[in-house]
């Protein structure tokens, strides 16, 4: 699960901050238990020097270094249990026991060379954040309404709307359930105000949540962040192009609403070529059909488009014209 740098980033961070609030924490209640019982910093100064004395003593020349050590162990062993009679005396348990951020990691968000549990359930919320500025947020399946589509059948595809969009639904429920980073690529067509940019949405909250990287962009931005990367590079727009091509999954929303032109075709043609060589998913919902999206972009693109994308039609009335009517 390849993550941007950008999720990363505030993902380790926010792992650091905590780590950093937890030493904080027990500095301030080490300098309180100084306060109240003063011998403690003088056992703790103690402890410090033994363990620096241990040290020398064993890269020492000459002499009897284990019987150095073991009075070195027993000086040790005398201060430590000193030092928990006095916690015990004066403060309530576990007082001064250091908090463990994660258990596995200690805070590092890596196990070996795995990254922790931790690190990565952090990274899934931060993708969500992400994905709820791009989106309205929280889209769910359930709150898709069939209700919206009408059961009259359409005689261009021998079913009512509704009876298309239900099998869409379920086609997009069971692509978000299953979804593995190689599992094939959706096409959504259809007029404005159908409901794919819903559906998408849906389908980005259940497999970020799932702990998939998503880079979920409107085709406008997309094309926009790509031409800057090419003529006008920065670190920043370099690495967010980066995960277009290295996410799990790509959503480009409303494909055909961008300006065309020869950079618009020869990027999308790129981008959608190389995430195919490299089984990566993809979904994209565009306004054209086949032969619309021949013409402005090209036959090798629809082909692929095609012949690569499982493609659901949408039908129906502009739901957002309904909404904005109370209906």
């Amino acid at each position: 699960m390849s993550y941007s740098a950008d999720i990363l980033t505030r993902a380790k961070g926010i792992l650091a901050q905590k780590k950093a609030d937890a030493q904080s924490r027990y500095n301030q209640r080490l300098q309180e238990a100084y306060e109240k019982a003063p011998r403690l910093r003088e056992i703790d100064k103690q402890l410090r020097l033994s363990m620096s004395l241990a040290a020398k003593t064993v890269f020492s020349e000459g002499g009897d270094p284990q019987l150095t050590m073991e009075e070195v162990k027993k000086a040790n062993l005398a201060l430590q249990q000193e030092r928990k009679a006095i916690l015990a005396e004066n403060f309530p348990e576990n007082f001064l026991e250091e908090e463990v951020v994660c258990p596995h990691c200690g805070g590092s968000g890596y196990f070996g060379s795995n990254m922790c549990a931790c690190l990565a359930q952090l990274c899934r919320q931060e993708q969500m954040k992400t994905l709820s500025r791009l989106t309205r947020g929280g889209e769910s399946f359930a709150d898709f309404r069939l209700d919206y589509y009408p059961e009259a059948v359409d005689r261009s595809v021998g079913v009512s709307p509704r009876v298309l969009m239900q099998k869409n639904l379920q086609i997009a429920r069971q692509y978000a359930k299953d979804f593995t980073p190689g599992c094939g690529n959706l096409l959504f067509c259809g007029y404005t105000g159908l409901g794919k940019t819903f559906l998408s949405a849906c389908i980005a909250n259940e497999v970020a949540n799932k702990g998939y990287s998503i880079a979920y962009e409107s085709a406008p931005e997309l094309f926009a962040k790509l031409e800057k990367n090419r003529f006008n590079p920065d670190d920043a727009i370099r690495a967010e192009c980066e995960k277009f091509s290295h996410c799990d999954l790509l959503i480009i929303d409303d494909l055909g609403t961008e300006m065309p032109g020869n950079f618009v075709t020869a990027a999308l043609y790129a981008l959608v070529n190389e995430r195919l060589l490299g089984g990566k998913a993809m979904l994209i919902s565009t306004n054209l059909n086949n032969e619309e999206i021949a013409k402005r972009y090209s036959p090798q693109i629809a082909s692929r488009l095609q012949g690569e994308f499982t493609n659901l039609p949408f039908l129906g009335q502009d739901i957002r014209a309904m909404k904005a009517r109370g209906l």
